[in-house]
């Protein structure tokens, strides 16, 4: 090893653009913490403030002058080739005679390579910035090629060995995960809790349900709908308890529907929460960063209205097909036209209906997104409506749901120890890789 000056083996690279309005040019992010170099976007010149601009190659080491002390540093891969960067980038070609790639990588994420930084970055607490003259001058212990690569290969013989522990750990996840729907699988076939001769058939609690509708349809509560078409043989997917009964969400819905377009007028920063499909969670409903909305209960009546006992169900966004249920008395809120509200003629369905959205009944071809328009995955009213549900006698609804609840606990906490084992496993090959290095320098 000899003390080796950076600027020795690090040249800046300098190659001038100027930015034309017609063209599109690739641009750059640098993650901070050692994270990577990768491609932030792709911009037509018009839309580019800053006209005069410097290319990036591959291979290149660039650094953030502005947060090169938090690890806004890397080697430059292939995909942001000729790729743009601004002043505040500063690109330099390595010298592979002094410096073996692999091992300048490993270098640059050592704390030796972050406090020099850190030394080299002068000004305001929040605003520093790298002196490069600082930064290329300054001494660090640099071992021979051959060195490099004798540390390299140490290096990557612990990183196989982290590597694998994260392999396992991943499919642990996976496990996690095929056990969770095998689980609410069984659960809609009624296979997860013992039968009980003395449960009343489903097919009377359905009776009870369609008559209540009647009675509130003959009431002018509800407005009739199109009935909805039988459940043909070949249509059902599985084979459900004699007491069981195969129907339609509709069936026992008094109806499904979405929020009306154009709310923005009516967007507030006090009233009721706007529903949107953010905010719908497997488990839960975030409402806490809600829009707020003015006077809907006028425009809308209670027809959006959500309430204690009701279904939602994202229709178009990034989510389609969440479902959350709502099972306690909420504030004054109202769903956009991303969410479908399923108002429940017997609300003590819901929470089993919640964990059918779950199963692979929910997630299966009757619930399967289109595309349309730009692209977007929508799912429509009527899907929702004409879902088919397996419905257990009421009293085998309360035990299964109260069975899933255990297991579905258990699965969560399970699942959280194993992402934290990575996490930590992570922080544990960075920790070691790092004091390996400081080590060898």
């Amino acid at each position: 090893m000899k003390l080796t000056k950076i600027g020795e083996f690090l040249k800046r690279s300098k190659i001038p653009i100027d930015i034309h309005d017609e063209k599109e040019y690739n641009r750059v992010t640098i993650k901070i913490n050692h994270n990577g170099v990768s491609l932030r976007d792709s911009e037509v010149g018009k839309k580019i403030g800053t006209k005069k601009q410097f290319i990036l190659k591959s291979g290149q080491f660039i650094v953030s002058k502005i947060d090169a002390r938090y690890g806004a540093f890397g080697i430059a891969p292939v995909e942001v080739n000729n790729a743009i960067i601004t002043g505040n980038f500063w690109a330099y070609d390595v010298d592979i005679k002094l410096i073996n790639i692999d091992w300048f990588n490993q270098f640059t994420n050592s704390p030796v390579f972050y406090e020099v930084c850190e030394r080299a970055s002068s000004g305001i607490t929040h605003r520093k910035y790298l002196d490069e003259k600082f930064f290329l001058n300054y001494e660090i212990l640099l071992p021979s090629v051959e060195e490099q690569l004798i540390q390299i290969e140490k290096i990557n013989t612990q990183k196989v060995s982290f590597g694998e522990l994260t392999s396992e750990l991943t499919h642990q996840l996976t496990l996690v995960k095929k056990l969770r729907q095998q689980l609410l699988q069984d659960a809609v076939q009624g296979k997860l809790v013992e039968q009980n001769e003395t449960d009343e058939p489903a097919s009377e609690l359905l009776k009870r349900i369609k008559a209540e509708k009647e009675k509130l349809i003959a009431e002018k509560k509800l407005k009739k709908e199109k009935e909805l078409p039988p459940i043909k043989l070949e249509e059902i997917p599985f084979e459900i308890p004699e007491n069981w009964v195969w129907c339609r969400l509709g069936e026992i819905a008094k109806y499904v529907t979405s929020g009306s377009r154009d709310w923005s007028k009516f967007y507030s920063n006090t009233g009721a929460n706007f529903i949107r499909s953010g905010e719908i969670k497997t488990n839960t409903l975030a409402i806490d960063d809600a829009i707020k909305v003015n006077l809907p209960s006028k425009i809308e009546g209670k027809r959006s209205l959500v309430e204690k006992g009701d279904l939602l169900t994202t229709i178009t966004g990034g989510n389609v097909g969440k479902c959350a249920y709502i099972n306690e008395e909420i504030p004054e809120s109202y769903v956009s036209q991303s969410v479908a509200l399923t108002k429940l003629i017997d609300i003590r369905l819901g929470k089993f209906l919640h964990y059918c959205f779950q199963s692979p009944i929910g997630t299966g071809e009757d619930l399967k997104a289109s595309v349309y328009g730009i692209g977007r995955p929508v799912l429509s009213l009527p899907q929702i409506q004409n879902l088919k549900v397996p419905l257990p006698p009421l009293s085998e609804q309360i035990r299964i749901v109260q069975k899933l609840d255990e297991l579905m606990k258990w699965c969560d906490e399970l699942e959280t120890s194993i992402k934290e084992s990575k996490v930590q496993n992570e922080k544990l090959l960075q920790q070691v890789l790092r004091e390996a290095l400081r080590k060898e320098l």
